[in-house]
């Protein structure tokens, strides 16, 4: 049974911290409160290009999405970068990935923005399953400043 997906709530803080938390304990990062608190007024600000939605299992938030849209040369209309995906332990293989990514896509598409990108760890195998269902590898390598 596909999950509900909605847009991240004011009243949705305390649940979604903490799948957020257990987001970044995945790529073993950790950020202070106050990195947690600006992220969560960012992603309620209409006025921003960040956005965030939750999947919901019997009323529960389950899995979260956070997406952003931004300029790019090559595209006229931009793009959307789909930043973090995450989906809570015990649901994962239920298609609660698959429905956060589709209703990224729907998003981008309703916006007019039908290019949607994300990066992956290699070791995140589980989760390239899906990727590998739902998008196209590209060739490209990542680098970044020290």
């Amino acid at each position: 049974m596909a999950p509900d997906i909605r847009p991240l709530e004011a009243a949705d803080k305390p649940r979604w911290l903490e799948l957020w938390t257990a987001y970044l304990a995945f790529y073993e990062t950790q950020l202070p409160d106050s990195v947690k608190d600006t992220a969560f007024e960012r992603l309620l600000d209409p006025a921003r290009p960040v956005h965030g939605m939750l999947a919901i299992r019997k009323g529960r938030p389950v899995g979260l999405v956070h997406y952003i849209y931004h300029d790019h040369l090559w595209r006229p209309e931009g793009v959307c970068y789909l930043q973090d995906l995450y989906a809570d332990p015990t649901v994962r293989g239920t298609g609660v990935g698959r429905a956060l990514i589709e209703a990224v896509y729907a998003a981008a598409d309703a916006e007019g923005v039908p290019s949607v990108y994300w990066l992956t760890q290699d070791f995140n195998t589980i989760a390239r399953r899906l990727y590998n269902r739902v998008g196209t590898l590209t060739p490209f390598i990542r680098y970044s400043r020290p």
